[in-house]
């Protein structure tokens, strides 16, 4: 990949349009999308859907049309509000006989949850993680079709800075919707979710059905249930419930099995609402079926709900300017750029993804069902919190996760005023990028950084650093087109030595398994 930083030394762009954003033109596009008629752009809101059309007629004015064959939304569904029904519950039966357990005391039903009768057998499957590109699989060796998995929340090594698991920023493994798929695709009758007690401290707490929005329906059974009965199921087969926790947190090596004896009957008649919200797509096309996505999440907070950092101000409307108004207007300055450039050796499929706040929902989506074929997809590169700068950082979280990519970033950024920060202290984790990586694709991720404002009221446009933010747009664009048309591709680097398993036997590429 060394053509890549020579072609670049010798101005891969010098037959085009130097890229230049207008960044009046891109806080315009931030007022718009923190204005008080689009409310916050909580998932499945009208104010996000509003900002969904905003964002097409941008890429329409800008000459970038949708993918051939398909319309700029790409829709998926969320639940935004749920009650249980009669019906459910849930008992267990061990040598001691079959004991019923107690609705909101003992387990509680997940808002996603299908209402589908399980009687089957339980396997405890750690973190219920198959990360290939970590070379990690809960799954190994088990048959868990037609089995309750019981797995524990969060991921291993949360804590720990060097971890594959990226350190203190949570991964796309974490989050719900990539456990629930991952134990549909395996063939799992349901999902048992506890705490993962042993490295977490407080209450045993389930999580109820207020904390919404989330995924749209699993088709299986989702629910929590408490640490104590899954303590004694572990117990029975002759494990330490804490000790497994410690152990697999303490050397990365999955500790998965079936326990024998134990059998549980579930019903979980979740009455949910559900409402499609749409990752909103367009596409440049190339001279070859490659190309490349550039993304950034466009939904927020709404009024605060369960995520809003600010206790005194939680229902008053959470702009989220930074957090991320800022990249979505730096997608739109990046569209309407390359809609006005001759083809290039790769396309540009540009994304401005829904239900991220949520859970990563709208980019596992995208992976999972995606517009064009995703082996022909060479990176992906995510902006996300990209309007205030402090002191001229600005976070390039991925440069070593394809061939290539450091010589790239490095060479573009020399003519911009930032320092580059590449290194461990590069958070990369818990953004859109982050399900791509899970598929073999080489992810970059640009972030100038928390501050006071984050999840709060507080985060305003006019606290947006017009200057610095367009600059980074430019920057993004350019290190863009230098990978649209570099003569090979980066050859994606696993960020673990362990042995991985291929994606392709794991992780289905359409969305029928959030469908069945």
């Amino acid at each position: 990949m060394a053509a890549l930083a020579v072609l670049l030394s010798v101005g891969l762009l010098s037959g085009r349009a130097k890229i230049r954003v207008d960044g009046g033109k891109l806080l315009d596009d931030i007022r718009y999308l923190t204005s008080a008629p689009l409310g916050g752009r909580n998932s499945g809101s009208a104010g996000l859907q509003k900002a969904a059309d905003y964002v097409a007629s941008v890429f329409a004015q800008a000459g970038v049309k949708p993918v051939p064959g398909k319309t700029y939304y790409q829709q998926f569904p969320v639940t935004v509000g749920a009650l249980i029904g009669p019906g459910t519950h849930m008992s267990w039966a061990g040598s001691a006989g079959t004991k019923a357990l107690d609705l909101h005391n003992d387990y509680e039903p997940y808002a996603f949850s299908a209402a589908n009768l399980v009687r089957a057998g339980v396997v405890f499957v750690g973190y219920g993680i198959t990360a290939c590109e970590y070379g990690y699989d809960d799954y190994a060796g088990l048959d868990v079709r037609g089995k309750a998995v019981i797995m524990l929340r969060h991921e291993p090594q949360e804590y720990e800075v060097s971890s594959v698991f990226e350190g203190r920023v949570y991964t796309e493994h974490s989050q719900l919707l990539r456990k629930m798929l991952t134990a549909k695709t395996h063939g799992a009758a349901a999902v048992l979710l506890v705490n993962d007690t042993a490295t977490h401290s407080g209450p045993d707490n389930l999580e109820k059905l207020s904390f919404l929005p989330s995924p749209g329906a699993a088709g299986i059974p989702f629910a929590g249930i408490r640490s104590g009965i899954v303590e004694t199921w572990i117990a029975s087969a002759g494990h330490d419930f804490a000790a497994i926790q410690s152990d697999i947190d303490k050397n990365l090596q999955p500790i998965s099995f079936e326990i024998p004896g134990i059998a549980i009957e579930l019903r979980t008649n979740v009455v949910s609402e559900q409402r499609n919200v749409a990752n909103v797509v367009g596409y440049v096309p190339g001279t070859t079926s490659e190309y490349l996505v550039v993304g950034a999440h466009y939904d927020h907070l709404g009024n605060g709900e369960q995520f809003s950092l600010s206790a005194d101000h939680n229902g008053a409307m959470h702009p989220g300017a930074d957090d991320n108004a800022s990249g979505t207007a730096a997608v739109l300055a990046i569209a309407r750029w390359f809609g006005a450039q001759p083809p290039m050796r790769r396309g540009v499929v540009l994304v401005a993804f829904a239900g991220e706040e949520v859970g990563l929902l709208g980019s596992t989506w995208f992976t999972h069902s995606p517009p064009l074929p995703l082996g022909s997809a060479t990176a992906m590169l995510n902006m996300d919190m990209i309007g205030r700068m402090r002191e001229k950082s600005l976070t390039v979280g991925g440069v070593e996760s394809g061939s290539g990519l450091r010589s790239v970033v490095e060479s573009v950024a020399k003519a911009y005023p930032f320092e580059l920060q590449t290194g461990s202290q590069a958070v990369y984790g818990s953004s859109d990028h982050t399900a791509f990586l899970a598929h073999g694709i080489p992810s970059l991720f640009f972030f100038t950084g928390l501050h006071a404002d984050y999840h709060r009221p507080s985060d305003t446009a006019d606290k947006i650093e017009k200057r610095n933010t367009a600059l980074i747009a430019d920057m993004v664009a350019e290190i863009t087109a230098s990978l649209a048309e570099a003569p090979t591709r980066p050859v994606f680097r696993r960020q673990s030595s362990g042995a991985g398993v291929c994606p392709e036997q794991i992780i289905p590429h359409t969305a029928t398994a959030l469908r069945r």
